[in-house]
């Protein structure tokens, strides 16, 4: 498919996804939504695309934030609607089925690191910024900041970032657990494409059932949680993988996956 903001590509597997509006450090506007939706809806139902890369063109930036010309001329129900969709298009991304590893490789503001931490895993290059600068707009975070991030750093952290604007480095996101890993500039990307290809060669509706636990299960009482976690389990074990997984094992032999 051919985008106007965006670049995709896949290799080996592997899909990467690039948002490409330099010019803007690539603002995410109305076109930008829709092209991220179409992007990951059509990664999702494809059977050859186990793990998706989503990354900045450039060094620059991974997503600068919301486009702040569209904000400007935002009124109070356009403003909600306009919530709700950023909101649906990141959940898409965060519920695909795959895992999205974020490839932070400049700042991710606003939008920005609201689009990472949708992401399955967020790496991060040395030269990251991040941040939810929206209080000096008038504003919240409204694309699912205001909850992701207290999930991921504690409610305190999270305050603190979404009450002061405070953009961060590399590093302090990676103490507080914003990022998962931090790399040099020229790593980030060989860094990813490891990590995708080690997930790659495991069982595909093992990883999808892994994914479906960990964000379905943090909603839930422990009680439901491992409730949820046996019935995945025992679908599993019904899978031709399952079979297949545990004949190589024994076998000794590398195992041949086919996603059923």
């Amino acid at each position: 498919m051919n985008y106007e903001t965006l670049l995709c590509e896949i290799k080996d597997q592997v899909a990467r996804v690039t948002l490409n509006r330099p010019q803007v450090l690539h603002a995410l506007n109305t076109q930008v939504f829709n092209e991220l939706e179409a992007v990951f809806t059509a990664l999702a139902a494809d059977p050859a695309v186990r793990v998706i890369l989503l990354t900045g063109s450039g060094e620059k930036a991974f997503a600068a934030g919301a486009d702040i010309k569209e904000l400007a001329a935002t009124d109070a129900a356009a403003g909600e609607a306009k919530a709700r969709r950023g909101q649906g298009v990141f959940r898409l991304i965060e519920t695909c089925g795959k895992p999205v590893i974020a490839c932070i490789n400049g700042f991710a503001l606003g939008g920005g690191c609201e689009l990472a931490m949708a992401c399955t895993m967020r790496l991060a290059s040395e030269t990251a910024r991040l941040g939810q600068p929206e209080v000096k707009l008038g504003l919240i975070p409204g694309y699912g900041g205001t909850q992701r991030l207290p999930r991921l750093v504690g409610q305190p952290m999270a305050l603190k970032l979404l009450l002061t604007g405070e953009m961060i480095g590399a590093a302090e996101a990676l103490r507080i657990g914003l990022v998962d890993e931090v790399l040099p500039p020229d790593k980030l990307m060989e860094r990813a494409e490891t990590l995708a290809r080690a997930i790659v060669g495991m069982a595909p509706l093992a990883v999808a059932g892994c994914i479906e636990a960990v964000q379905n299960g943090g909603e839930m009482t422990l009680e439901e949680a491992i409730d949820m976690e046996a019935k995945i389990f025992g679908r599993l074990c019904g899978s031709s993988d399952k079979e297949e997984g545990t004949k190589a094992f024994l076998e000794k032999r590398s195992p041949i996956w086919t996603g059923r």
